[in-house]
């Protein structure tokens, strides 16, 4: 099965974008995913603060 998932409240912190969606069990995630290239960056997490400070602290070691 894919993972079909539907994004909101989408914001962009640095080349980092931080988004909430609602898993397969219909709880409330929230991802930090890093845009730039070959970076890798991207984690689950269940808060929304936590999903922003990992966007903050991220620095990308593809530079």
């Amino acid at each position: 099965m894919s993972a079909n998932r539907r994004f909101r409240d989408v914001r962009r912190i640095g080349p980092v974008q931080v988004a909430t969606y609602f898993d397969g069990h219909g709880r409330t995630k929230h991802t930090a995913a890093c845009t730039a290239p070959r970076c890798g960056f991207s984690a689950d997490y269940d808060s929304r603060a936590a999903a922003e400070l990992a966007a903050r602290t991220h620095r990308c070691s593809a530079r």
